[in-house]
């Protein structure tokens, strides 16, 4: 007993969740599982088409929208792999350093998807308020900075929180609460002291949400500021209208996101099966509605892809 707990807690192995209590009918669950994951990946895959092909497309507001559908894409595929795998095979284990990978990809995304959606307030902000200085202040050499900041900042943040993981001592059943390796799910099952790796968390988490929320909130202050000093209802309300994607994605991506925080937190009494639906709401939401929101609200994206469409 003495040696496989040693081992378990030198080489730990976790299982995974799919959605519990039924697991009789995974396969059956599989299926909408499926066609949201096709929605995701063509979805996005799409619009990312359809902004590098179009030259009429090649400016600031759909680059800052091409990071977002590749982020993404990438949040797709980080999870996708292990959740299917459940639901199909009941394939649940997973080694820590596997857990690892997938959490440097699912966090990291995670990061990089607010500091795009910052970037794009930026952006909006930008063209409402300084309209004739546009061009020249987000120009492609500044928009390739942004990423390349976002990118950076996204490395600096997950590398120590993932590397403080490895000293853990694991020596109960490690079994996760979701279909994937989430950050706070594998440090609760840790028996060693596990507060470096709280304290990394809440810095990580002050940087990212607690930077990028305020950011996004005052960037529409501002907005809503200089679009009221307009005269004509006409022009109030089409500024207004080039905002309204761009909302539904902050809403789409933050509320299920601090949903699932709270519940991983204060729910400890929530059935099972509330952790796993609120884990995959979060995940799977923004990389579905984000393409079908911007290709309806945007005009020039829905024209392309109908064009595109119809030509074939």
């Amino acid at each position: 007993m003495e040696i496989l707990r040693n081992l378990t807690s030198t080489f730990p192995t976790f299982l995974l969740t799919g959605i519990p209590g039924l697991e009789t009918v995974h396969t059956w669950i599989s299926i909408p599982f499926c066609c949201l994951y096709a929605i995701a990946l063509s979805g996005n895959s799409m619009v990312l088409f359809v902004i590098i092909t179009q030259q009429s497309l090649h400016e600031p507001m759909y680059y800052f929208l091409s990071m977002l559908s590749a982020t993404d894409l990438g949040l797709t595929v980080s999870t996708m792999l292990t959740t299917l795998a459940i639901l199909w095979f009941n394939a649940r284990e997973i080694s820590l350093d596997t857990c690892i990978i997938q959490m440097f990809f699912l966090h990291g995304f995670t990061i990089m998807e607010s500091g795009v959606l910052v970037a794009m307030a930026f952006d909006r902000y930008v063209a409402i308020c300084y309209p004739l200085r546009y061009t020249t202040i987000l120009t492609n050499s500044r928009i390739i900075q942004i990423g390349l900041l976002l990118i950076i900042r996204t490395v600096v943040l997950i590398v120590p929180l993932l590397l403080l993981l490895k000293p853990l001592y694991f020596c109960k059943v490690n079994v996760l609460s979701h279909s994937y390796c989430y950050h706070t799910d594998v440090i609760k099952l840790a028996c060693s002291d596990t507060r470096a790796n709280s304290i990394c968390g809440l810095i990580e988490l002050g940087l990212t949400t607690g930077v990028d929320t305020p950011c996004i909130v005052l960037s529409y202050i501002l907005i809503i500021r200089s679009v009221l000093s307009i005269a004509s209802p006409e022009e109030r309300h089409k500024a207004f209208s080039t905002c309204v994607s761009h909302i539904g994605a902050v809403t789409i991506f933050y509320i299920p996101m601090m949903s699932l925080s709270l519940v991983h937190r204060y729910g400890l009494s929530a059935p099972k099966v509330v952790y796993s639906m609120m884990a995959n709401i979060y995940l799977l939401l923004p990389p579905v509605l984000n393409p079908i929101i911007y290709s309806v609200k945007t005009k020039q994206i829905r024209r392309t892809i109908l064009r595109l469409l119809l030509t074939k």
